[in-house]
């Protein structure tokens, strides 16, 4: 049997995976007692497809791909009480998504419950929780909404594509960005790749090396998964990445490096699945386009100090 430690294990809160807007719009006027009736008298309709349904499909049928017991699982956490959650696993059955284990928190926050299940990353549409997961050292992105319509999930591969910086890696170049500018950045980036000092890992480094032990288990050139790195650096900056991740024995199947480009032309020739970033700026861009992760993690999170707010005047 297949133990946590050996497969890939994706918590998806239940708004990220099912459109849940109008049945929140009513807990937000209304409050939890209209909710949960509302809930309860549509248990029997089935959801429509969320953000990150055609992900989670995806992810699920990589096992149909692999002998054995099940190397991708998918965890359901949700604030919703096992009375209301009801409805949502009745459409998990209508999608025949083999969805087993869950944790319906009553209101509460689901995140406790990431070490407890083995997740190597949580997707949810509640920005407080992927906070919290991330502040105890969890990988944990924060689902955007998009004015398109969520796609069906197709037949292809599997294409996740990240941002350097916050994310695969700490901010800590980041902050020499913001604080002494792109010379400084460049010139310390340089320095230390020469010096082989690699990055440290930021939040998503566990989960990228589970993704990566996954992707080990295919044969050569037949992988239904595929990783990118999609940064803003530029040369000379991209040395020290490289080597951090050789340094770590991951392998990247495509990196850009685009020198301060626009990344949502560049996540649609890549055909991403979903793009996690730790900056709002380039996830703006980006939700239109490809299902998107926020990483609210690093010096792009933090409040502004007195003196960028005097700067900015």
């Amino acid at each position: 049997m297949t133990t946590p430690h050996e497969k890939l294990v994706i918590a998806v809160s239940s708004r990220a995976l099912f459109d849940l807007d109008e049945g929140h719009q009513i807990f937000l006027n209304q409050g939890l007692d209209a909710y949960s009736e509302y809930q309860i008298t549509h248990e029997n309709e089935i959801l429509t497809p969320g953000q990150a349904f055609p992900l989670v499909k995806k992810l699920l049928s990589i096992n149909q791909q692999l002998p054995g017991d099940p190397k991708v699982e998918v965890i359901l956490l949700s604030r919703n009480s096992a009375d209301t959650g009801l409805r949502v696993f009745n459409s998990i059955s209508h999608y025949q998504l083999p969805i087993e284990r869950a944790a319906f928190c009553g209101g509460r926050s689901p995140y406790r419950y990431v070490s407890a299940f083995g997740c190597h990353l949580f997707l949810s549409t509640h920005a407080e929780d992927v906070s919290s997961a991330l502040q105890a050292g969890y990988a944990a992105a924060t689902i955007l909404p998009t004015a398109r319509k969520t796609p069906q999930a197709d037949e292809g591969e599997l294409c996740f594509a990240f941002d350097g910086d916050a994310v695969i890696f700490s901010d800590e170049a980041e902050r020499i960005y913001k604080s002494s500018g792109l010379a400084a950045f460049s010139a310390s980036e340089k320095a230390k790749a020469a010096a082989n000092e690699p990055l440290s890992g930021g939040p998503f480094k566990a989960f990228l090396s589970a993704l990566h032990n996954l992707q080990q288990q295919f044969p050569v050139n037949e992988c239904p998964i595929r990783t990118a790195l999609v940064t803003a650096r530029s040369a000379p900056a991209h040395e020290r990445v490289i080597k951090t991740l050789r340094e770590w024995g991951i392998r990247l199947d495509e990196s850009l490096f685009l020198g301060g480009l626009t990344k949502a032309a560049f996540l649609k020739a890549f055909h991403a699945d979903v793009f996690f970033d730790d900056q709002t700026v380039h996830c703006e861009s980006a939700r239109e386009h490809v299902t998107t992760g926020h990483v609210p993690h690093g010096i792009a999170n933090e409040p502004p100090t007195e003196e960028d707010q005097q700067q900015n005047h």
